[in-house]
């Protein structure tokens, strides 16, 4: 008989910034104990840095948005799902306008270095469209961490 997939981890939190820190500690309390410690680490680091993303450019606070953080295990992996509803276009403030991407911001930039990181940090990453509106961003990082 086949081996049952475990069940993904869902949350979902509200479009503010004391929604970061609940999101990794939603993280952390769902791995399994004796994870190695830098493994545990980078995926808490992911978690920040993807749910502020999606705060700041893919939800709208005053409108009651939400964003959904989805952790799952598979293919020897910890996949980490960050999902906004897009609507900040709405609001203007460039906020909502398309699919993230990669930015290159100067040496004097206090921003911009998100997807940088998640770059580094993850050993593949996507966005993707959500069916109805949103955008979600997916990254994995292996089990067996290598140097």
């Amino acid at each position: 008989m086949s081996e049952v997939p475990h069940l993904p981890c869902l949350w979902r939190f509200p479009a503010h910034p004391t929604s970061v820190r609940r999101a990794r500690n939603a993280i952390a309390g769902a791995l399994p104990h004796g994870l190695g410690e830098e493994l545990s680490a980078d995926l808490g680091l992911l978690t920040s840095e993807l749910v502020t993303n999606a705060i700041r450019h893919g939800a709208c606070q005053e409108d009651g948005d939400r964003v959904e953080l989805v952790l799952w295990p598979a293919d020897g992996h910890y996949w980490i799902g960050v999902s906004d509803p897009g609507t900040g276009a709405a609001a203007g403030a460039g906020k909502g306008h398309g699919k993230p991407e990669l930015a290159y911001p100067g040496a004097e930039s206090e921003s911009g270095r998100g997807l940088l990181l998640v770059d580094h940090l993850a050993a593949a990453w996507t966005v993707r469209p959500r069916p109805f509106r949103g955008t979600s961003v997916i990254a994995g990082l292996p089990f067996q961490r290598g140097g």
